[in-house]
């Protein structure tokens, strides 16, 4: 048996509980139930004995009472007025002609009853004694004394105690076996837990735990599940991450290397064509330089290393500014950029740059994926707490299948004309965690072929919080 086992442990510490329970209670019903015997022995003793008294007090006839006593198997001894033994209980100790102590006689004669613990000089048997004096008109005739042995006695309450000694053991064996059952039904949801976990860390994220219960042992069933999940989620991710990261620097390195190539054998026709081919290269190189930013900055927001330059600053003087830069660009493709700013809007604190990269990131794709129409920009004040912005344009749409993955790292709904419209596949995964990094939110709802809103929403705060 391995004695580190919970089952063990658990065991051991409910058995220790039950007997540190059991033992004094155990202890306290003995000396309880010990007490209340004595009592009930000594109060029989003093009822007979005044009986007794009573009797010889009424009728001066001490034979009637040896008579009595023999009869009814008690031992009963009488004294005279000079606490000589007149009749005696048939103890050696204890004969006829015996005096009882002085103080004991002038006790009785006082009309104090005697109670006390006697001993037999000769064969050492111990006796409860209660004694009462004889008296009749106040007259002392002597006393009569009742005693019962203190083995009859004792022998009774062994019996009890035996019998509780019995009770003590067979109540421990079944809390044994009780102990054994809840230890196991309480360890093994815990070594299942156990050996699941292991197939976990080995790779086997398949591997589920069977839920029984709904109390802690439940939620940690659920705490493991859940982890398994999380881990194949992250493993299926970065499978799908190194995969889209191969082919997202090897098509660019592809380009550049093929050109490189014909640059330098000088397998080009006029100059035009060869300055084509190194414009190539220089939009490739610069297409790679962007891409490795943006996974190191992307990197360093999921590691909690970015740093932001948190101020007060004026939402509509950025959204302008962003509008102002991205302007040429819908020109080109004939768009127009609508702007609607609610005035008098109230500051908000967060990094006026990364607001700016945010805003433009999201114009520049409306632009990108807008081949007509307009691209709408408005901001107000949704409620007392918040204000709202609304990117929206009419271009491609995202079907409703491909919403929930838009944040994603190279996630594009274009696959095959990616490189048709640009961009690294990182833009809108930036743009969610530097939204929520500065305490906003960012929602989208799209239908295909009449465009896609972005709707965010940041904050207001006094300026005494920050």
């Amino acid at each position: 048996m391995k004695w580190n086992r919970i089952v063990v442990k658990l065991g051991g510490t409910i058995i220790l509980l039950f007997l540190v329970v059991l033992l004094p209670v155990g202890f306290v019903t003995n000396q309880i139930f010990s007490g209340f015997y004595f009592n009930k022995v000594q109060e029989n003793l003093d009822q007979l004995s005044s009986r007794y008294a009573d009797f010889l007090a009424s009728t001066q006839n001490p034979a009637a009472v040896k008579m009595m006593a023999e009869f009814s198997q008690v031992l009963v001894y009488v004294v005279d007025v000079d606490g000589q033994i007149i009749v005696d209980p048939g103890i050696e100790s204890l004969s006829k002609g015996t005096h009882v102590p002085n103080e004991e006689l002038e006790a009785l004669s006082k009309g104090s009853a005697i109670k006390k613990e006697y001993k037999d000089s000769f064969t050492g048997i111990r006796y409860l004694v209660s004694g009462k004096p004889i008296k009749n008109s106040n007259l002392f005739y002597g006393g009569v004394y009742v005693l019962s042995s203190m083995e009859g006695i004792g022998q009774s309450v062994q019996k009890v105690q035996d019998l509780l000694i019995l009770s003590g053991i067979g109540a421990f064996f079944i809390a044994v076996g009780f102990t054994f059952v809840i230890s196991r039904k309480l360890s093994n949801p815990l070594i299942q837990m156990e050996q699941a976990t292991r197939k976990i860390a080995k790779g086997d994220l398949e591997t589920r735990v069977d839920v029984v219960s709904k109390d802690e042992i439940g939620s940690l069933a659920y705490a493991i599940n859940d982890l398994a999940v999380d881990l194949q989620r992250y493993r299926d991710t970065r499978s799908e991450f190194f995969a889209n990261i191969s082919h997202e620097l090897r098509t660019p390195m592809t380009y550049m290397e093929g050109y490189a190539k014909v640059v330098k054998e000088g397998l080009y026709q006029t100059e035009e064509e060869r300055n084509q081919y190194l414009d190539i290269i220089y939009q490739e190189s610069a297409r790679l330089t962007h891409l490795i930013h943006d996974l190191f900055e992307l990197s360093k927001m999921e590691e909690g290393k970015f740093s932001f330059n948190l101020e007060w600053i004026d939402l509509s003087e950025v959204i302008e500014q962003v509008t102002l830069k991205a302007g040429l660009k819908a020109k080109e493709k004939g768009l127009e950029i609508s702007v609607d700013l609610q005035k008098d809007l109230p500051m908000i604190y967060a990094d006026g740059l990364r607001m700016e990269q945010v805003f433009l990131n999201l114009i520049e794709n409306a632009i990108r994926y807008s081949e007509k129409g307009t691209v709408f920009v408005q901001m107000k004040r949704s409620n007392s707490s918040e204000i709202l912005i609304n990117v929206e344009d009419t271009g491609i749409g995202i079907p409703q299948t491909e919403l929930p993955y838009i944040f994603d790292r190279f996630y594009r709904v274009e696959k095959s004309r990616s490189r048709d419209f640009g961009g690294t596949g990182l833009g809108l995964a930036i743009v969610n965690r530097l939204v929520e990094l500065q305490g906003g939110t960012i929602e989208v709802s799209s239908q295909v072929g009449h465009g896609t809103c972005f709707v965010l929403r940041f904050p207001l705060i006094s300026k005494e919080e920050p």
